[in-house]
């Protein structure tokens, strides 16, 4: 992988990670289509990371105050704490995504390099989040989350794990589908993907630097940390901003278009 193609994957995976059009499906599509070697597992986790970077920088304040209440509930004793509570429900609902993406690694990995198959679970996201806008109710915000909320959304993550299931349209649509308000939705999907992600990143990173990569496969990584981190700031804000006013089927349209035009072509 060169430079040039290290940065516009970067953007890619940036720009699609919180708009919920799945960005690990535009990550195996678009090389296939433009006729690139794929990229490696390595280069689409570290890339993930530079949208967590953006996520930190936007959202240092609550992340704060996340880990504040998390300590005053686990060693203040303050068991009512609400952001502490949050916390707790941010780390249970990364479980399934931990237990499953360890458990089954490899067909994970496989699926990577099936284009076809992203192509129909990239139909499968649109179909998520349309039905989750049809079904919503929107009645709970983030402070009356339940730890069953919190379980069933991290479920909808850990099937993000495979490329074509949206991360943030799954954890959106499933926090829809338990009455949660939209906007709230869609934070607590940009939060929870600060565990799981760096988590996966430091995994994959020590496989990374173990084996002792060279400084030029290492140029191109860095430039996909960077431009991922700057396009992934951009799409949240914008994500946020759309949530507002309009629903998240309106994605579903584009997953629906992308894939069909990838199965279609014989991808």
């Amino acid at each position: 992988m060169n430079i040039f193609q290290a940065l516009i994957l970067g953007l890619v995976q940036g720009a699609t990670e919180f708009i919920p059009i799945s960005s690990s499906a535009h990550l195996v599509l678009l090389p296939y289509l433009l006729g690139w070697d794929n990229p490696s597992l390595s280069f689409n986790i570290m890339v993930h990371f530079g949208t967590i970077l953006a996520v930190i920088f936007l959202f240092w304040k609550e992340i704060g105050m996340l880990i504040q209440g998390f300590f005053r509930l686990v060693f203040g004793g303050r068991r009512d704490d609400p952001m502490g509570q949050l916390a707790l429900f941010l780390l249970l609902a990364t479980l399934p995504a931990v237990i499953i993406g360890i458990s089954a690694k490899r067909f994970f990995e496989d699926l990577f390099n099936n284009p076809l198959s992203v192509s129909y679970l990239l139909l499968a996201t649109g179909l998520l989040m349309y039905l989750s806008e049809r079904w919503a109710t929107q009645t709970k915000d983030l402070m009356r989350l339940s730890w069953i909320d919190s379980l069933i959304i991290g479920v909808g993550q850990a099937l993000a794990i495979a490329p074509g299931i949206s991360r943030s349209g799954a954890t959106i649509s499933f926090a829809l589908l338990r009455g949660v308000k939209r906007n709230d939705a869609a934070r607590f999907s940009f939060l929870l993907a600060i565990p799981i992600i760096v988590g996966t990143a430091l995994y994959e990173g020590r496989d990374l630097f173990l084996k002792a990569e060279s400084f030029s496969l290492t140029l191109p990584l860095i430039v996909g940390i960077v431009s991922a981190f700057v396009s992934g700031a951009i799409s949240i804000r914008i994500l946020l901003k759309v949530v507002r006013k309009r629903p998240l089927s309106i994605f579903s349209y584009y997953c629906w278009a992308v894939g069909l035009i990838s199965i279609i072509s014989k991808v």
